[in-house]
């Protein structure tokens, strides 16, 4: 049954309205994709069925984050429903709109806050009730909505029997009032996940479980080393192997088709292909060093023109240099996805973080018109960014479309971490000049950062390792100079929190500092690259927070004291607060004195961030404990304020706060992606080091800052970026001694002690 014919048996209302910008392109700056549903129409959100019940469409989608709780709890809010008569549908090009990739912590902002489904929700609530005024003949102002049913003056009419089925073509009120938080009654409560329990017990149908009729099994066999291409294919090697269907051949693109997934492994393990030699890749150790010298896109996000006189007046300049390597996903479970492709016609079913790009690009490399691919998401594996959920989409389109029958691929564990996009790697220097009493006066940040692909676009599926396999060229940028800056940007962070962003007027900036330059080098990367969860502010914030302190031991002055000393926003001055007054914080200078040079002493870091400016404010207190000895580092205790506008769910709020710190510590303590001279070499759990399971948990305690009069933010991204520099400002206390690179392994913080001796 078609979207337009189930609204229609349903017996809904359907509300159409218009907008200066559509929800996407407000949050990204792009039209959605032609032949999407038309962001302005009601109906492309909301429906109410003759019953009351409620079933509301959106494109931001469920990728265990919990988001789709959120969006359920705002359209019951806005609707005066209760929240187990609201059913959302998402992510599903036949049903749903266009908003542009789930990313970013964007999703919740993106239907908060711009004229997406709450001020649907909000126009359609006010229709009602003028509706049911004419209907009951009393004056709108004199009647409520509650629980789907409209009242006043000992009359009421419920949604269902109002509606009769009707539509109504009203334009959207972009005065049309929001609920008042302080009328809530479904936000801002702590409603359980509905989906938790089928997660809980097994029954919830991940992509990985889905089963098609006739469905076959694919298998692909990538390049053993990085720029290899195929030079012959033996398909009589695999011949007498039972079960094999097909073997694929596509430009540089092989895989194998069968009837079941084990003889689709066997079959691609004994395959023999010839590939051409690599290419020869960068020594791992000599990384950090050769970005500087790499031909680069030159970004000046902010510059004050003044910074060389600045520090020529100061009394102390410091210098430093932090260095985060690559990173990867890291999915515990790889990446599947199920393709259907029968003649002129596809459906997918992708666990892809923009089902609409996945459309187009899927066409792209099908040879198919883009009306002809239907792309439904099916959850997978949990991403945080750009896991290998679209290449392996590529993967079952192409296998599928070979064989015409519906394919099942699901990538071998070392097949997802040798080809994924990873997040980008950094070298960071940082400068600053301080007057007499410690202030600083100016801060300079140059930041190299390698750079290639990123989510399936409008333009290419090439950014992604099948995309390229297929012969699609990745999106690439041209080397220049920097151009001056038009306005503040602090373009993922690279502007620290504490200075003024000065850039031709006021500041604009969080901080105090008023003399400031960061200029940003994208060099070329030998490796996929992509968003992984707070892609580019986690490291600058590691660097920014990690200097910060060392400014605030130069100056023998407090941390957070010296912070709050540089901070003119008040929301970061909050979370910073909450954090430290819940820890108890210690007030005084770090290294703490006295501590012992042998055995296990424990000392705290802090960190805080205004998360890109306008995504969340967080702040957070890490009690750490190191064996010097062994230079293994333990987390025991963190405190995490977080700031992410009005609380919609604070269950919800809280997993994201405490997830994100957790997640934080096995990337600052653990996890680097590693290379020899032709190929990735941390393919598997033992050769990258995520915390395993098992490992002990330390103590999370979240404070959460509720500002119900401000706009919505993201919040799955705010903790994370603080971590790092927490855990290495606790290191120092500890020790006295500062390391610089991430991840903060045993090995590395060993041989720092016994440089300190």
């Amino acid at each position: 049954m078609k979207r337009r014919d189930f609204i229609k048996s349903a017996g809904a209302l359907v509300v159409g309205f218009s907008l200066a910008d559509h929800g996407a392109k407000a949050q990204f700056g792009s039209a959605p994709i032609p032949g999407s549903p038309d962001n302005r129409q009601l109906d492309t959100w909301i429906a109410i069925a003759s019953d009351g019940t409620v079933t509301a469409y959106s494109g931001k989608e469920e990728l265990g984050q919990g988001i789709s709780t959120a969006q359920q709890q705002l359209v019951a809010e806005e609707l005066c429903v209760r929240f187990d008569r609201v059913h959302l549908i998402y992510c599903d090009t036949a049903l749903t709109p266009d908003q542009s990739y789930t990313s970013g912590s964007q999703s919740h902002p993106a239907n908060f806050n711009h004229a997406n489904l709450a001020q649907a929700c909000a126009t359609a609530r006010e229709a009602l009730i003028a509706m049911a005024a004419q209907k009951l003949g009393v004056p709108a102002e004199k009647l409520t909505a509650s629980d789907g049913i409209i009242s006043g003056n000992g009359k009421k009419i419920a949604y269902g029997k109002l509606i009769g089925g009707r539509k109504l073509n009203l334009t959207i009120d972009p005065n049309a009032k929001r609920r008042d938080p302080k009328e809530w009654k479904v936000l801002g409560k702590p409603v359980g996940r509905p989906d938790m329990a089928a997660m809980a017990t097994g029954r919830f149908e991940y992509v990985h479980n889905l089963r098609l009729p006739g469905m076959l099994h694919g298998r692909v066999v990538r390049p053993p080393v990085v720029g290899a291409k195929v030079v012959s294919v033996d398909e009589s090697s695999v011949k007498d192997l039972a079960g094999v269907v097909k073997v694929v051949v596509r430009n540089n693109f092989v895989g194998v088709v069968a009837e079941k997934p084990w003889q689709a492994i066997q079959a691609a393990e004994k395959l023999k292909v010839v590939w051409s030699r690599g290419t020869a890749l960068p020594k791992q150790s000599e990384f950090h060093d050769l970005t500087r010298s790499q031909p680069s896109r030159d970004t000046l996000l902010v510059d004050s023109g003044d910074t060389q006189s600045a520090l020529s007046g100061a009394a102390v300049i410091l210098k430093t240099t932090y260095e985060h390597p690559y990173q990867m996903h890291g999915s515990v479970g790889s990446s599947c996805a199920v393709a259907d492709v029968q003649g002129e016609k596809a459906t997918l079913y992708s666990p892809t973080q923009g089902v609409w790009y996945q459309k187009t690009t899927g066409a792209m490399i099908l040879g198919l018109k883009p009306e002809n691919v239907h792309v439904i998401f099916r959850r997978g594996s949990g991403c945080y960014g750009l896991n290998g959920a679209d290449t392996v989409s590529y993967d079952a389109l192409v296998l599928s479309q070979a064989v015409g029958k519906p394919v099942r691929v699901q990538l071998s564990r070392r097949d997802e971490m040798a080809w994924e996009n990873y997040g980008n790697a950094w070298t960071i220097d940082e400068r600053a000049g301080l007057d007499a009493q410690g202030n600083i006066l100016a801060w300079e940040h140059e930041a190299w950062s390698p750079s290639l692909g990123n989510r399936p676009g409008p333009s290419t599926p090439g950014n992604l390792v099948t995309g390229m396999l297929l012969g699609f060229e990745p999106a690439r940028f041209s080397p220049g100079p920097a151009r001056p800056p038009r306005a503040y940007s602090n373009n993922s962070n690279g502007v620290p929190s504490y200075v003024a962003g000065r850039v031709g007027g006021a500041d604009q900036g969080t901080g105090t500092v008023r003399s400031e330059r960061v200029l940003v080098h994208n060099v070329v990367s030998p490796f996929w690259t992509g968003p992984l969860r707070s892609p580019a502010r986690l490291q600058n914030t590691f660097a920014h927070e990690s200097f910060m302190d060392e400014l605030a031991a130069h100056a023998k002055a407090d941390p957070v004291a010296y912070r709050l000393r540089h901070l003119r926003s008040e929301r970061v001055i909050g979370v910073l607060k909450a954090a430290t007054q819940a820890a108890r914080w210690d007030a005084r200078p770090s290294p703490k004195p006295g501590n012992p040079q042998t055995g296990v002493v424990t000392g705290r870091g802090v960190a805080c961030v205004a998360y890109e400016g306008e995504n969340g404010y967080t702040g957070i207190v890490v009690e750490a404990a190191v064996d010097q000895d062994s230079g293994k580092v333990m987390v025991k205790r963190m405190w995490v304020g977080i700031d992410a506008g009005p609380i919609s769910n604070p269950d919800g709020l809280r997993n994201q706060a405490e997830g994100g710190a957790l997640q934080g510590m096995s990337r600052a303590l653990g996890e680097e992606v590693t290379w020899d001279d032709e190929k990735i070499t941390s393919v598997d759990w033992r050769t990258y080091h995520s915390l395993p399971l098992g490992f002990e948990i330390p103590s999370v305690e979240c404070v959460l800052v509720n500002r119900p009069d401000e706009k919505a933010t993201g919040a799955g991204e705010t903790s994370i970026t603080v971590v790092a520099a927490a855990i290495g400002n606790a290191i120092f206390d500890v020790t006295g001694v500062r390391i610089r690179r991430i991840p903060f392994t045993a090995e590395r913080v060993r041989a720092a002690l016994r440089e300190r001796e």
